[in-house]
């Protein structure tokens, strides 16, 4: 709390908010960042494998490889969603679980899993796109951003 926000609060509010810091957990900062570490790096290497596997027996080259890649982690990330794992891993992991492909995918299938009850339309498919909705429009200016910048800076190139 800032000193700020501290000096409009009465001696009783001062006195318990000086208590409940006293008692407040210490949380393990350098075990989450470790923890966190390793599962988004897990994650990273899985998907390097499925890369790797993709190139070595269907005969993608490193470039093609990227789209079926991205939609098998992102099945893996519904599945495992659906079976409850991905939440124990998350619960141990933390942040390292939030890599985008994974961690939205994660975010859709759970805000689907939990609005069922609610019937298909306004159920998982309104409470999830109110989640992705954000994701897309964001998605979709910084795209269009990108590419004026890139159309201004090709023009001012000479038009190469």
């Amino acid at each position: 709390m800032s000193s700020k926000k501290k000096k409009k609060l009465t001696p009783v509010q001062q006195e318990y908010q000086d208590f409940a810091k006293k008692r407040e957990p210490q949380r393990p900062i350098l075990q989450n960042c470790v923890r966190s570490f390793l599962a988004g790096g897990t994650i990273c290497l899985i998907g390097q494998l499925i890369s790797t596997f993709y190139m070595r027996f269907f005969d993608f080259n490193e470039k093609t490889a990227g789209d079926p890649t991205v939609a098998t982690l992102i099945f893996l990330a519904v599945l495992l969603t659906g079976l409850g794992v991905y939440d124990h891993i998350a619960q141990w992991a933390g942040a390292g679980t939030i890599i985008p492909v994974t961690g939205f995918a994660n975010a859709m299938a759970s805000s689907a899993i939990e609005h069922r009850s609610e019937g298909f339309v306004l159920g998982v498919g309104g409470n999830m796109f109110k989640l992705a909705g954000s994701v897309v429009v964001f998605g979709v200016f910084a795209a269009f951003v990108v590419a004026l910048v890139k159309m201004l800076i090709l023009k001012g190139l000479g038009g190469v």
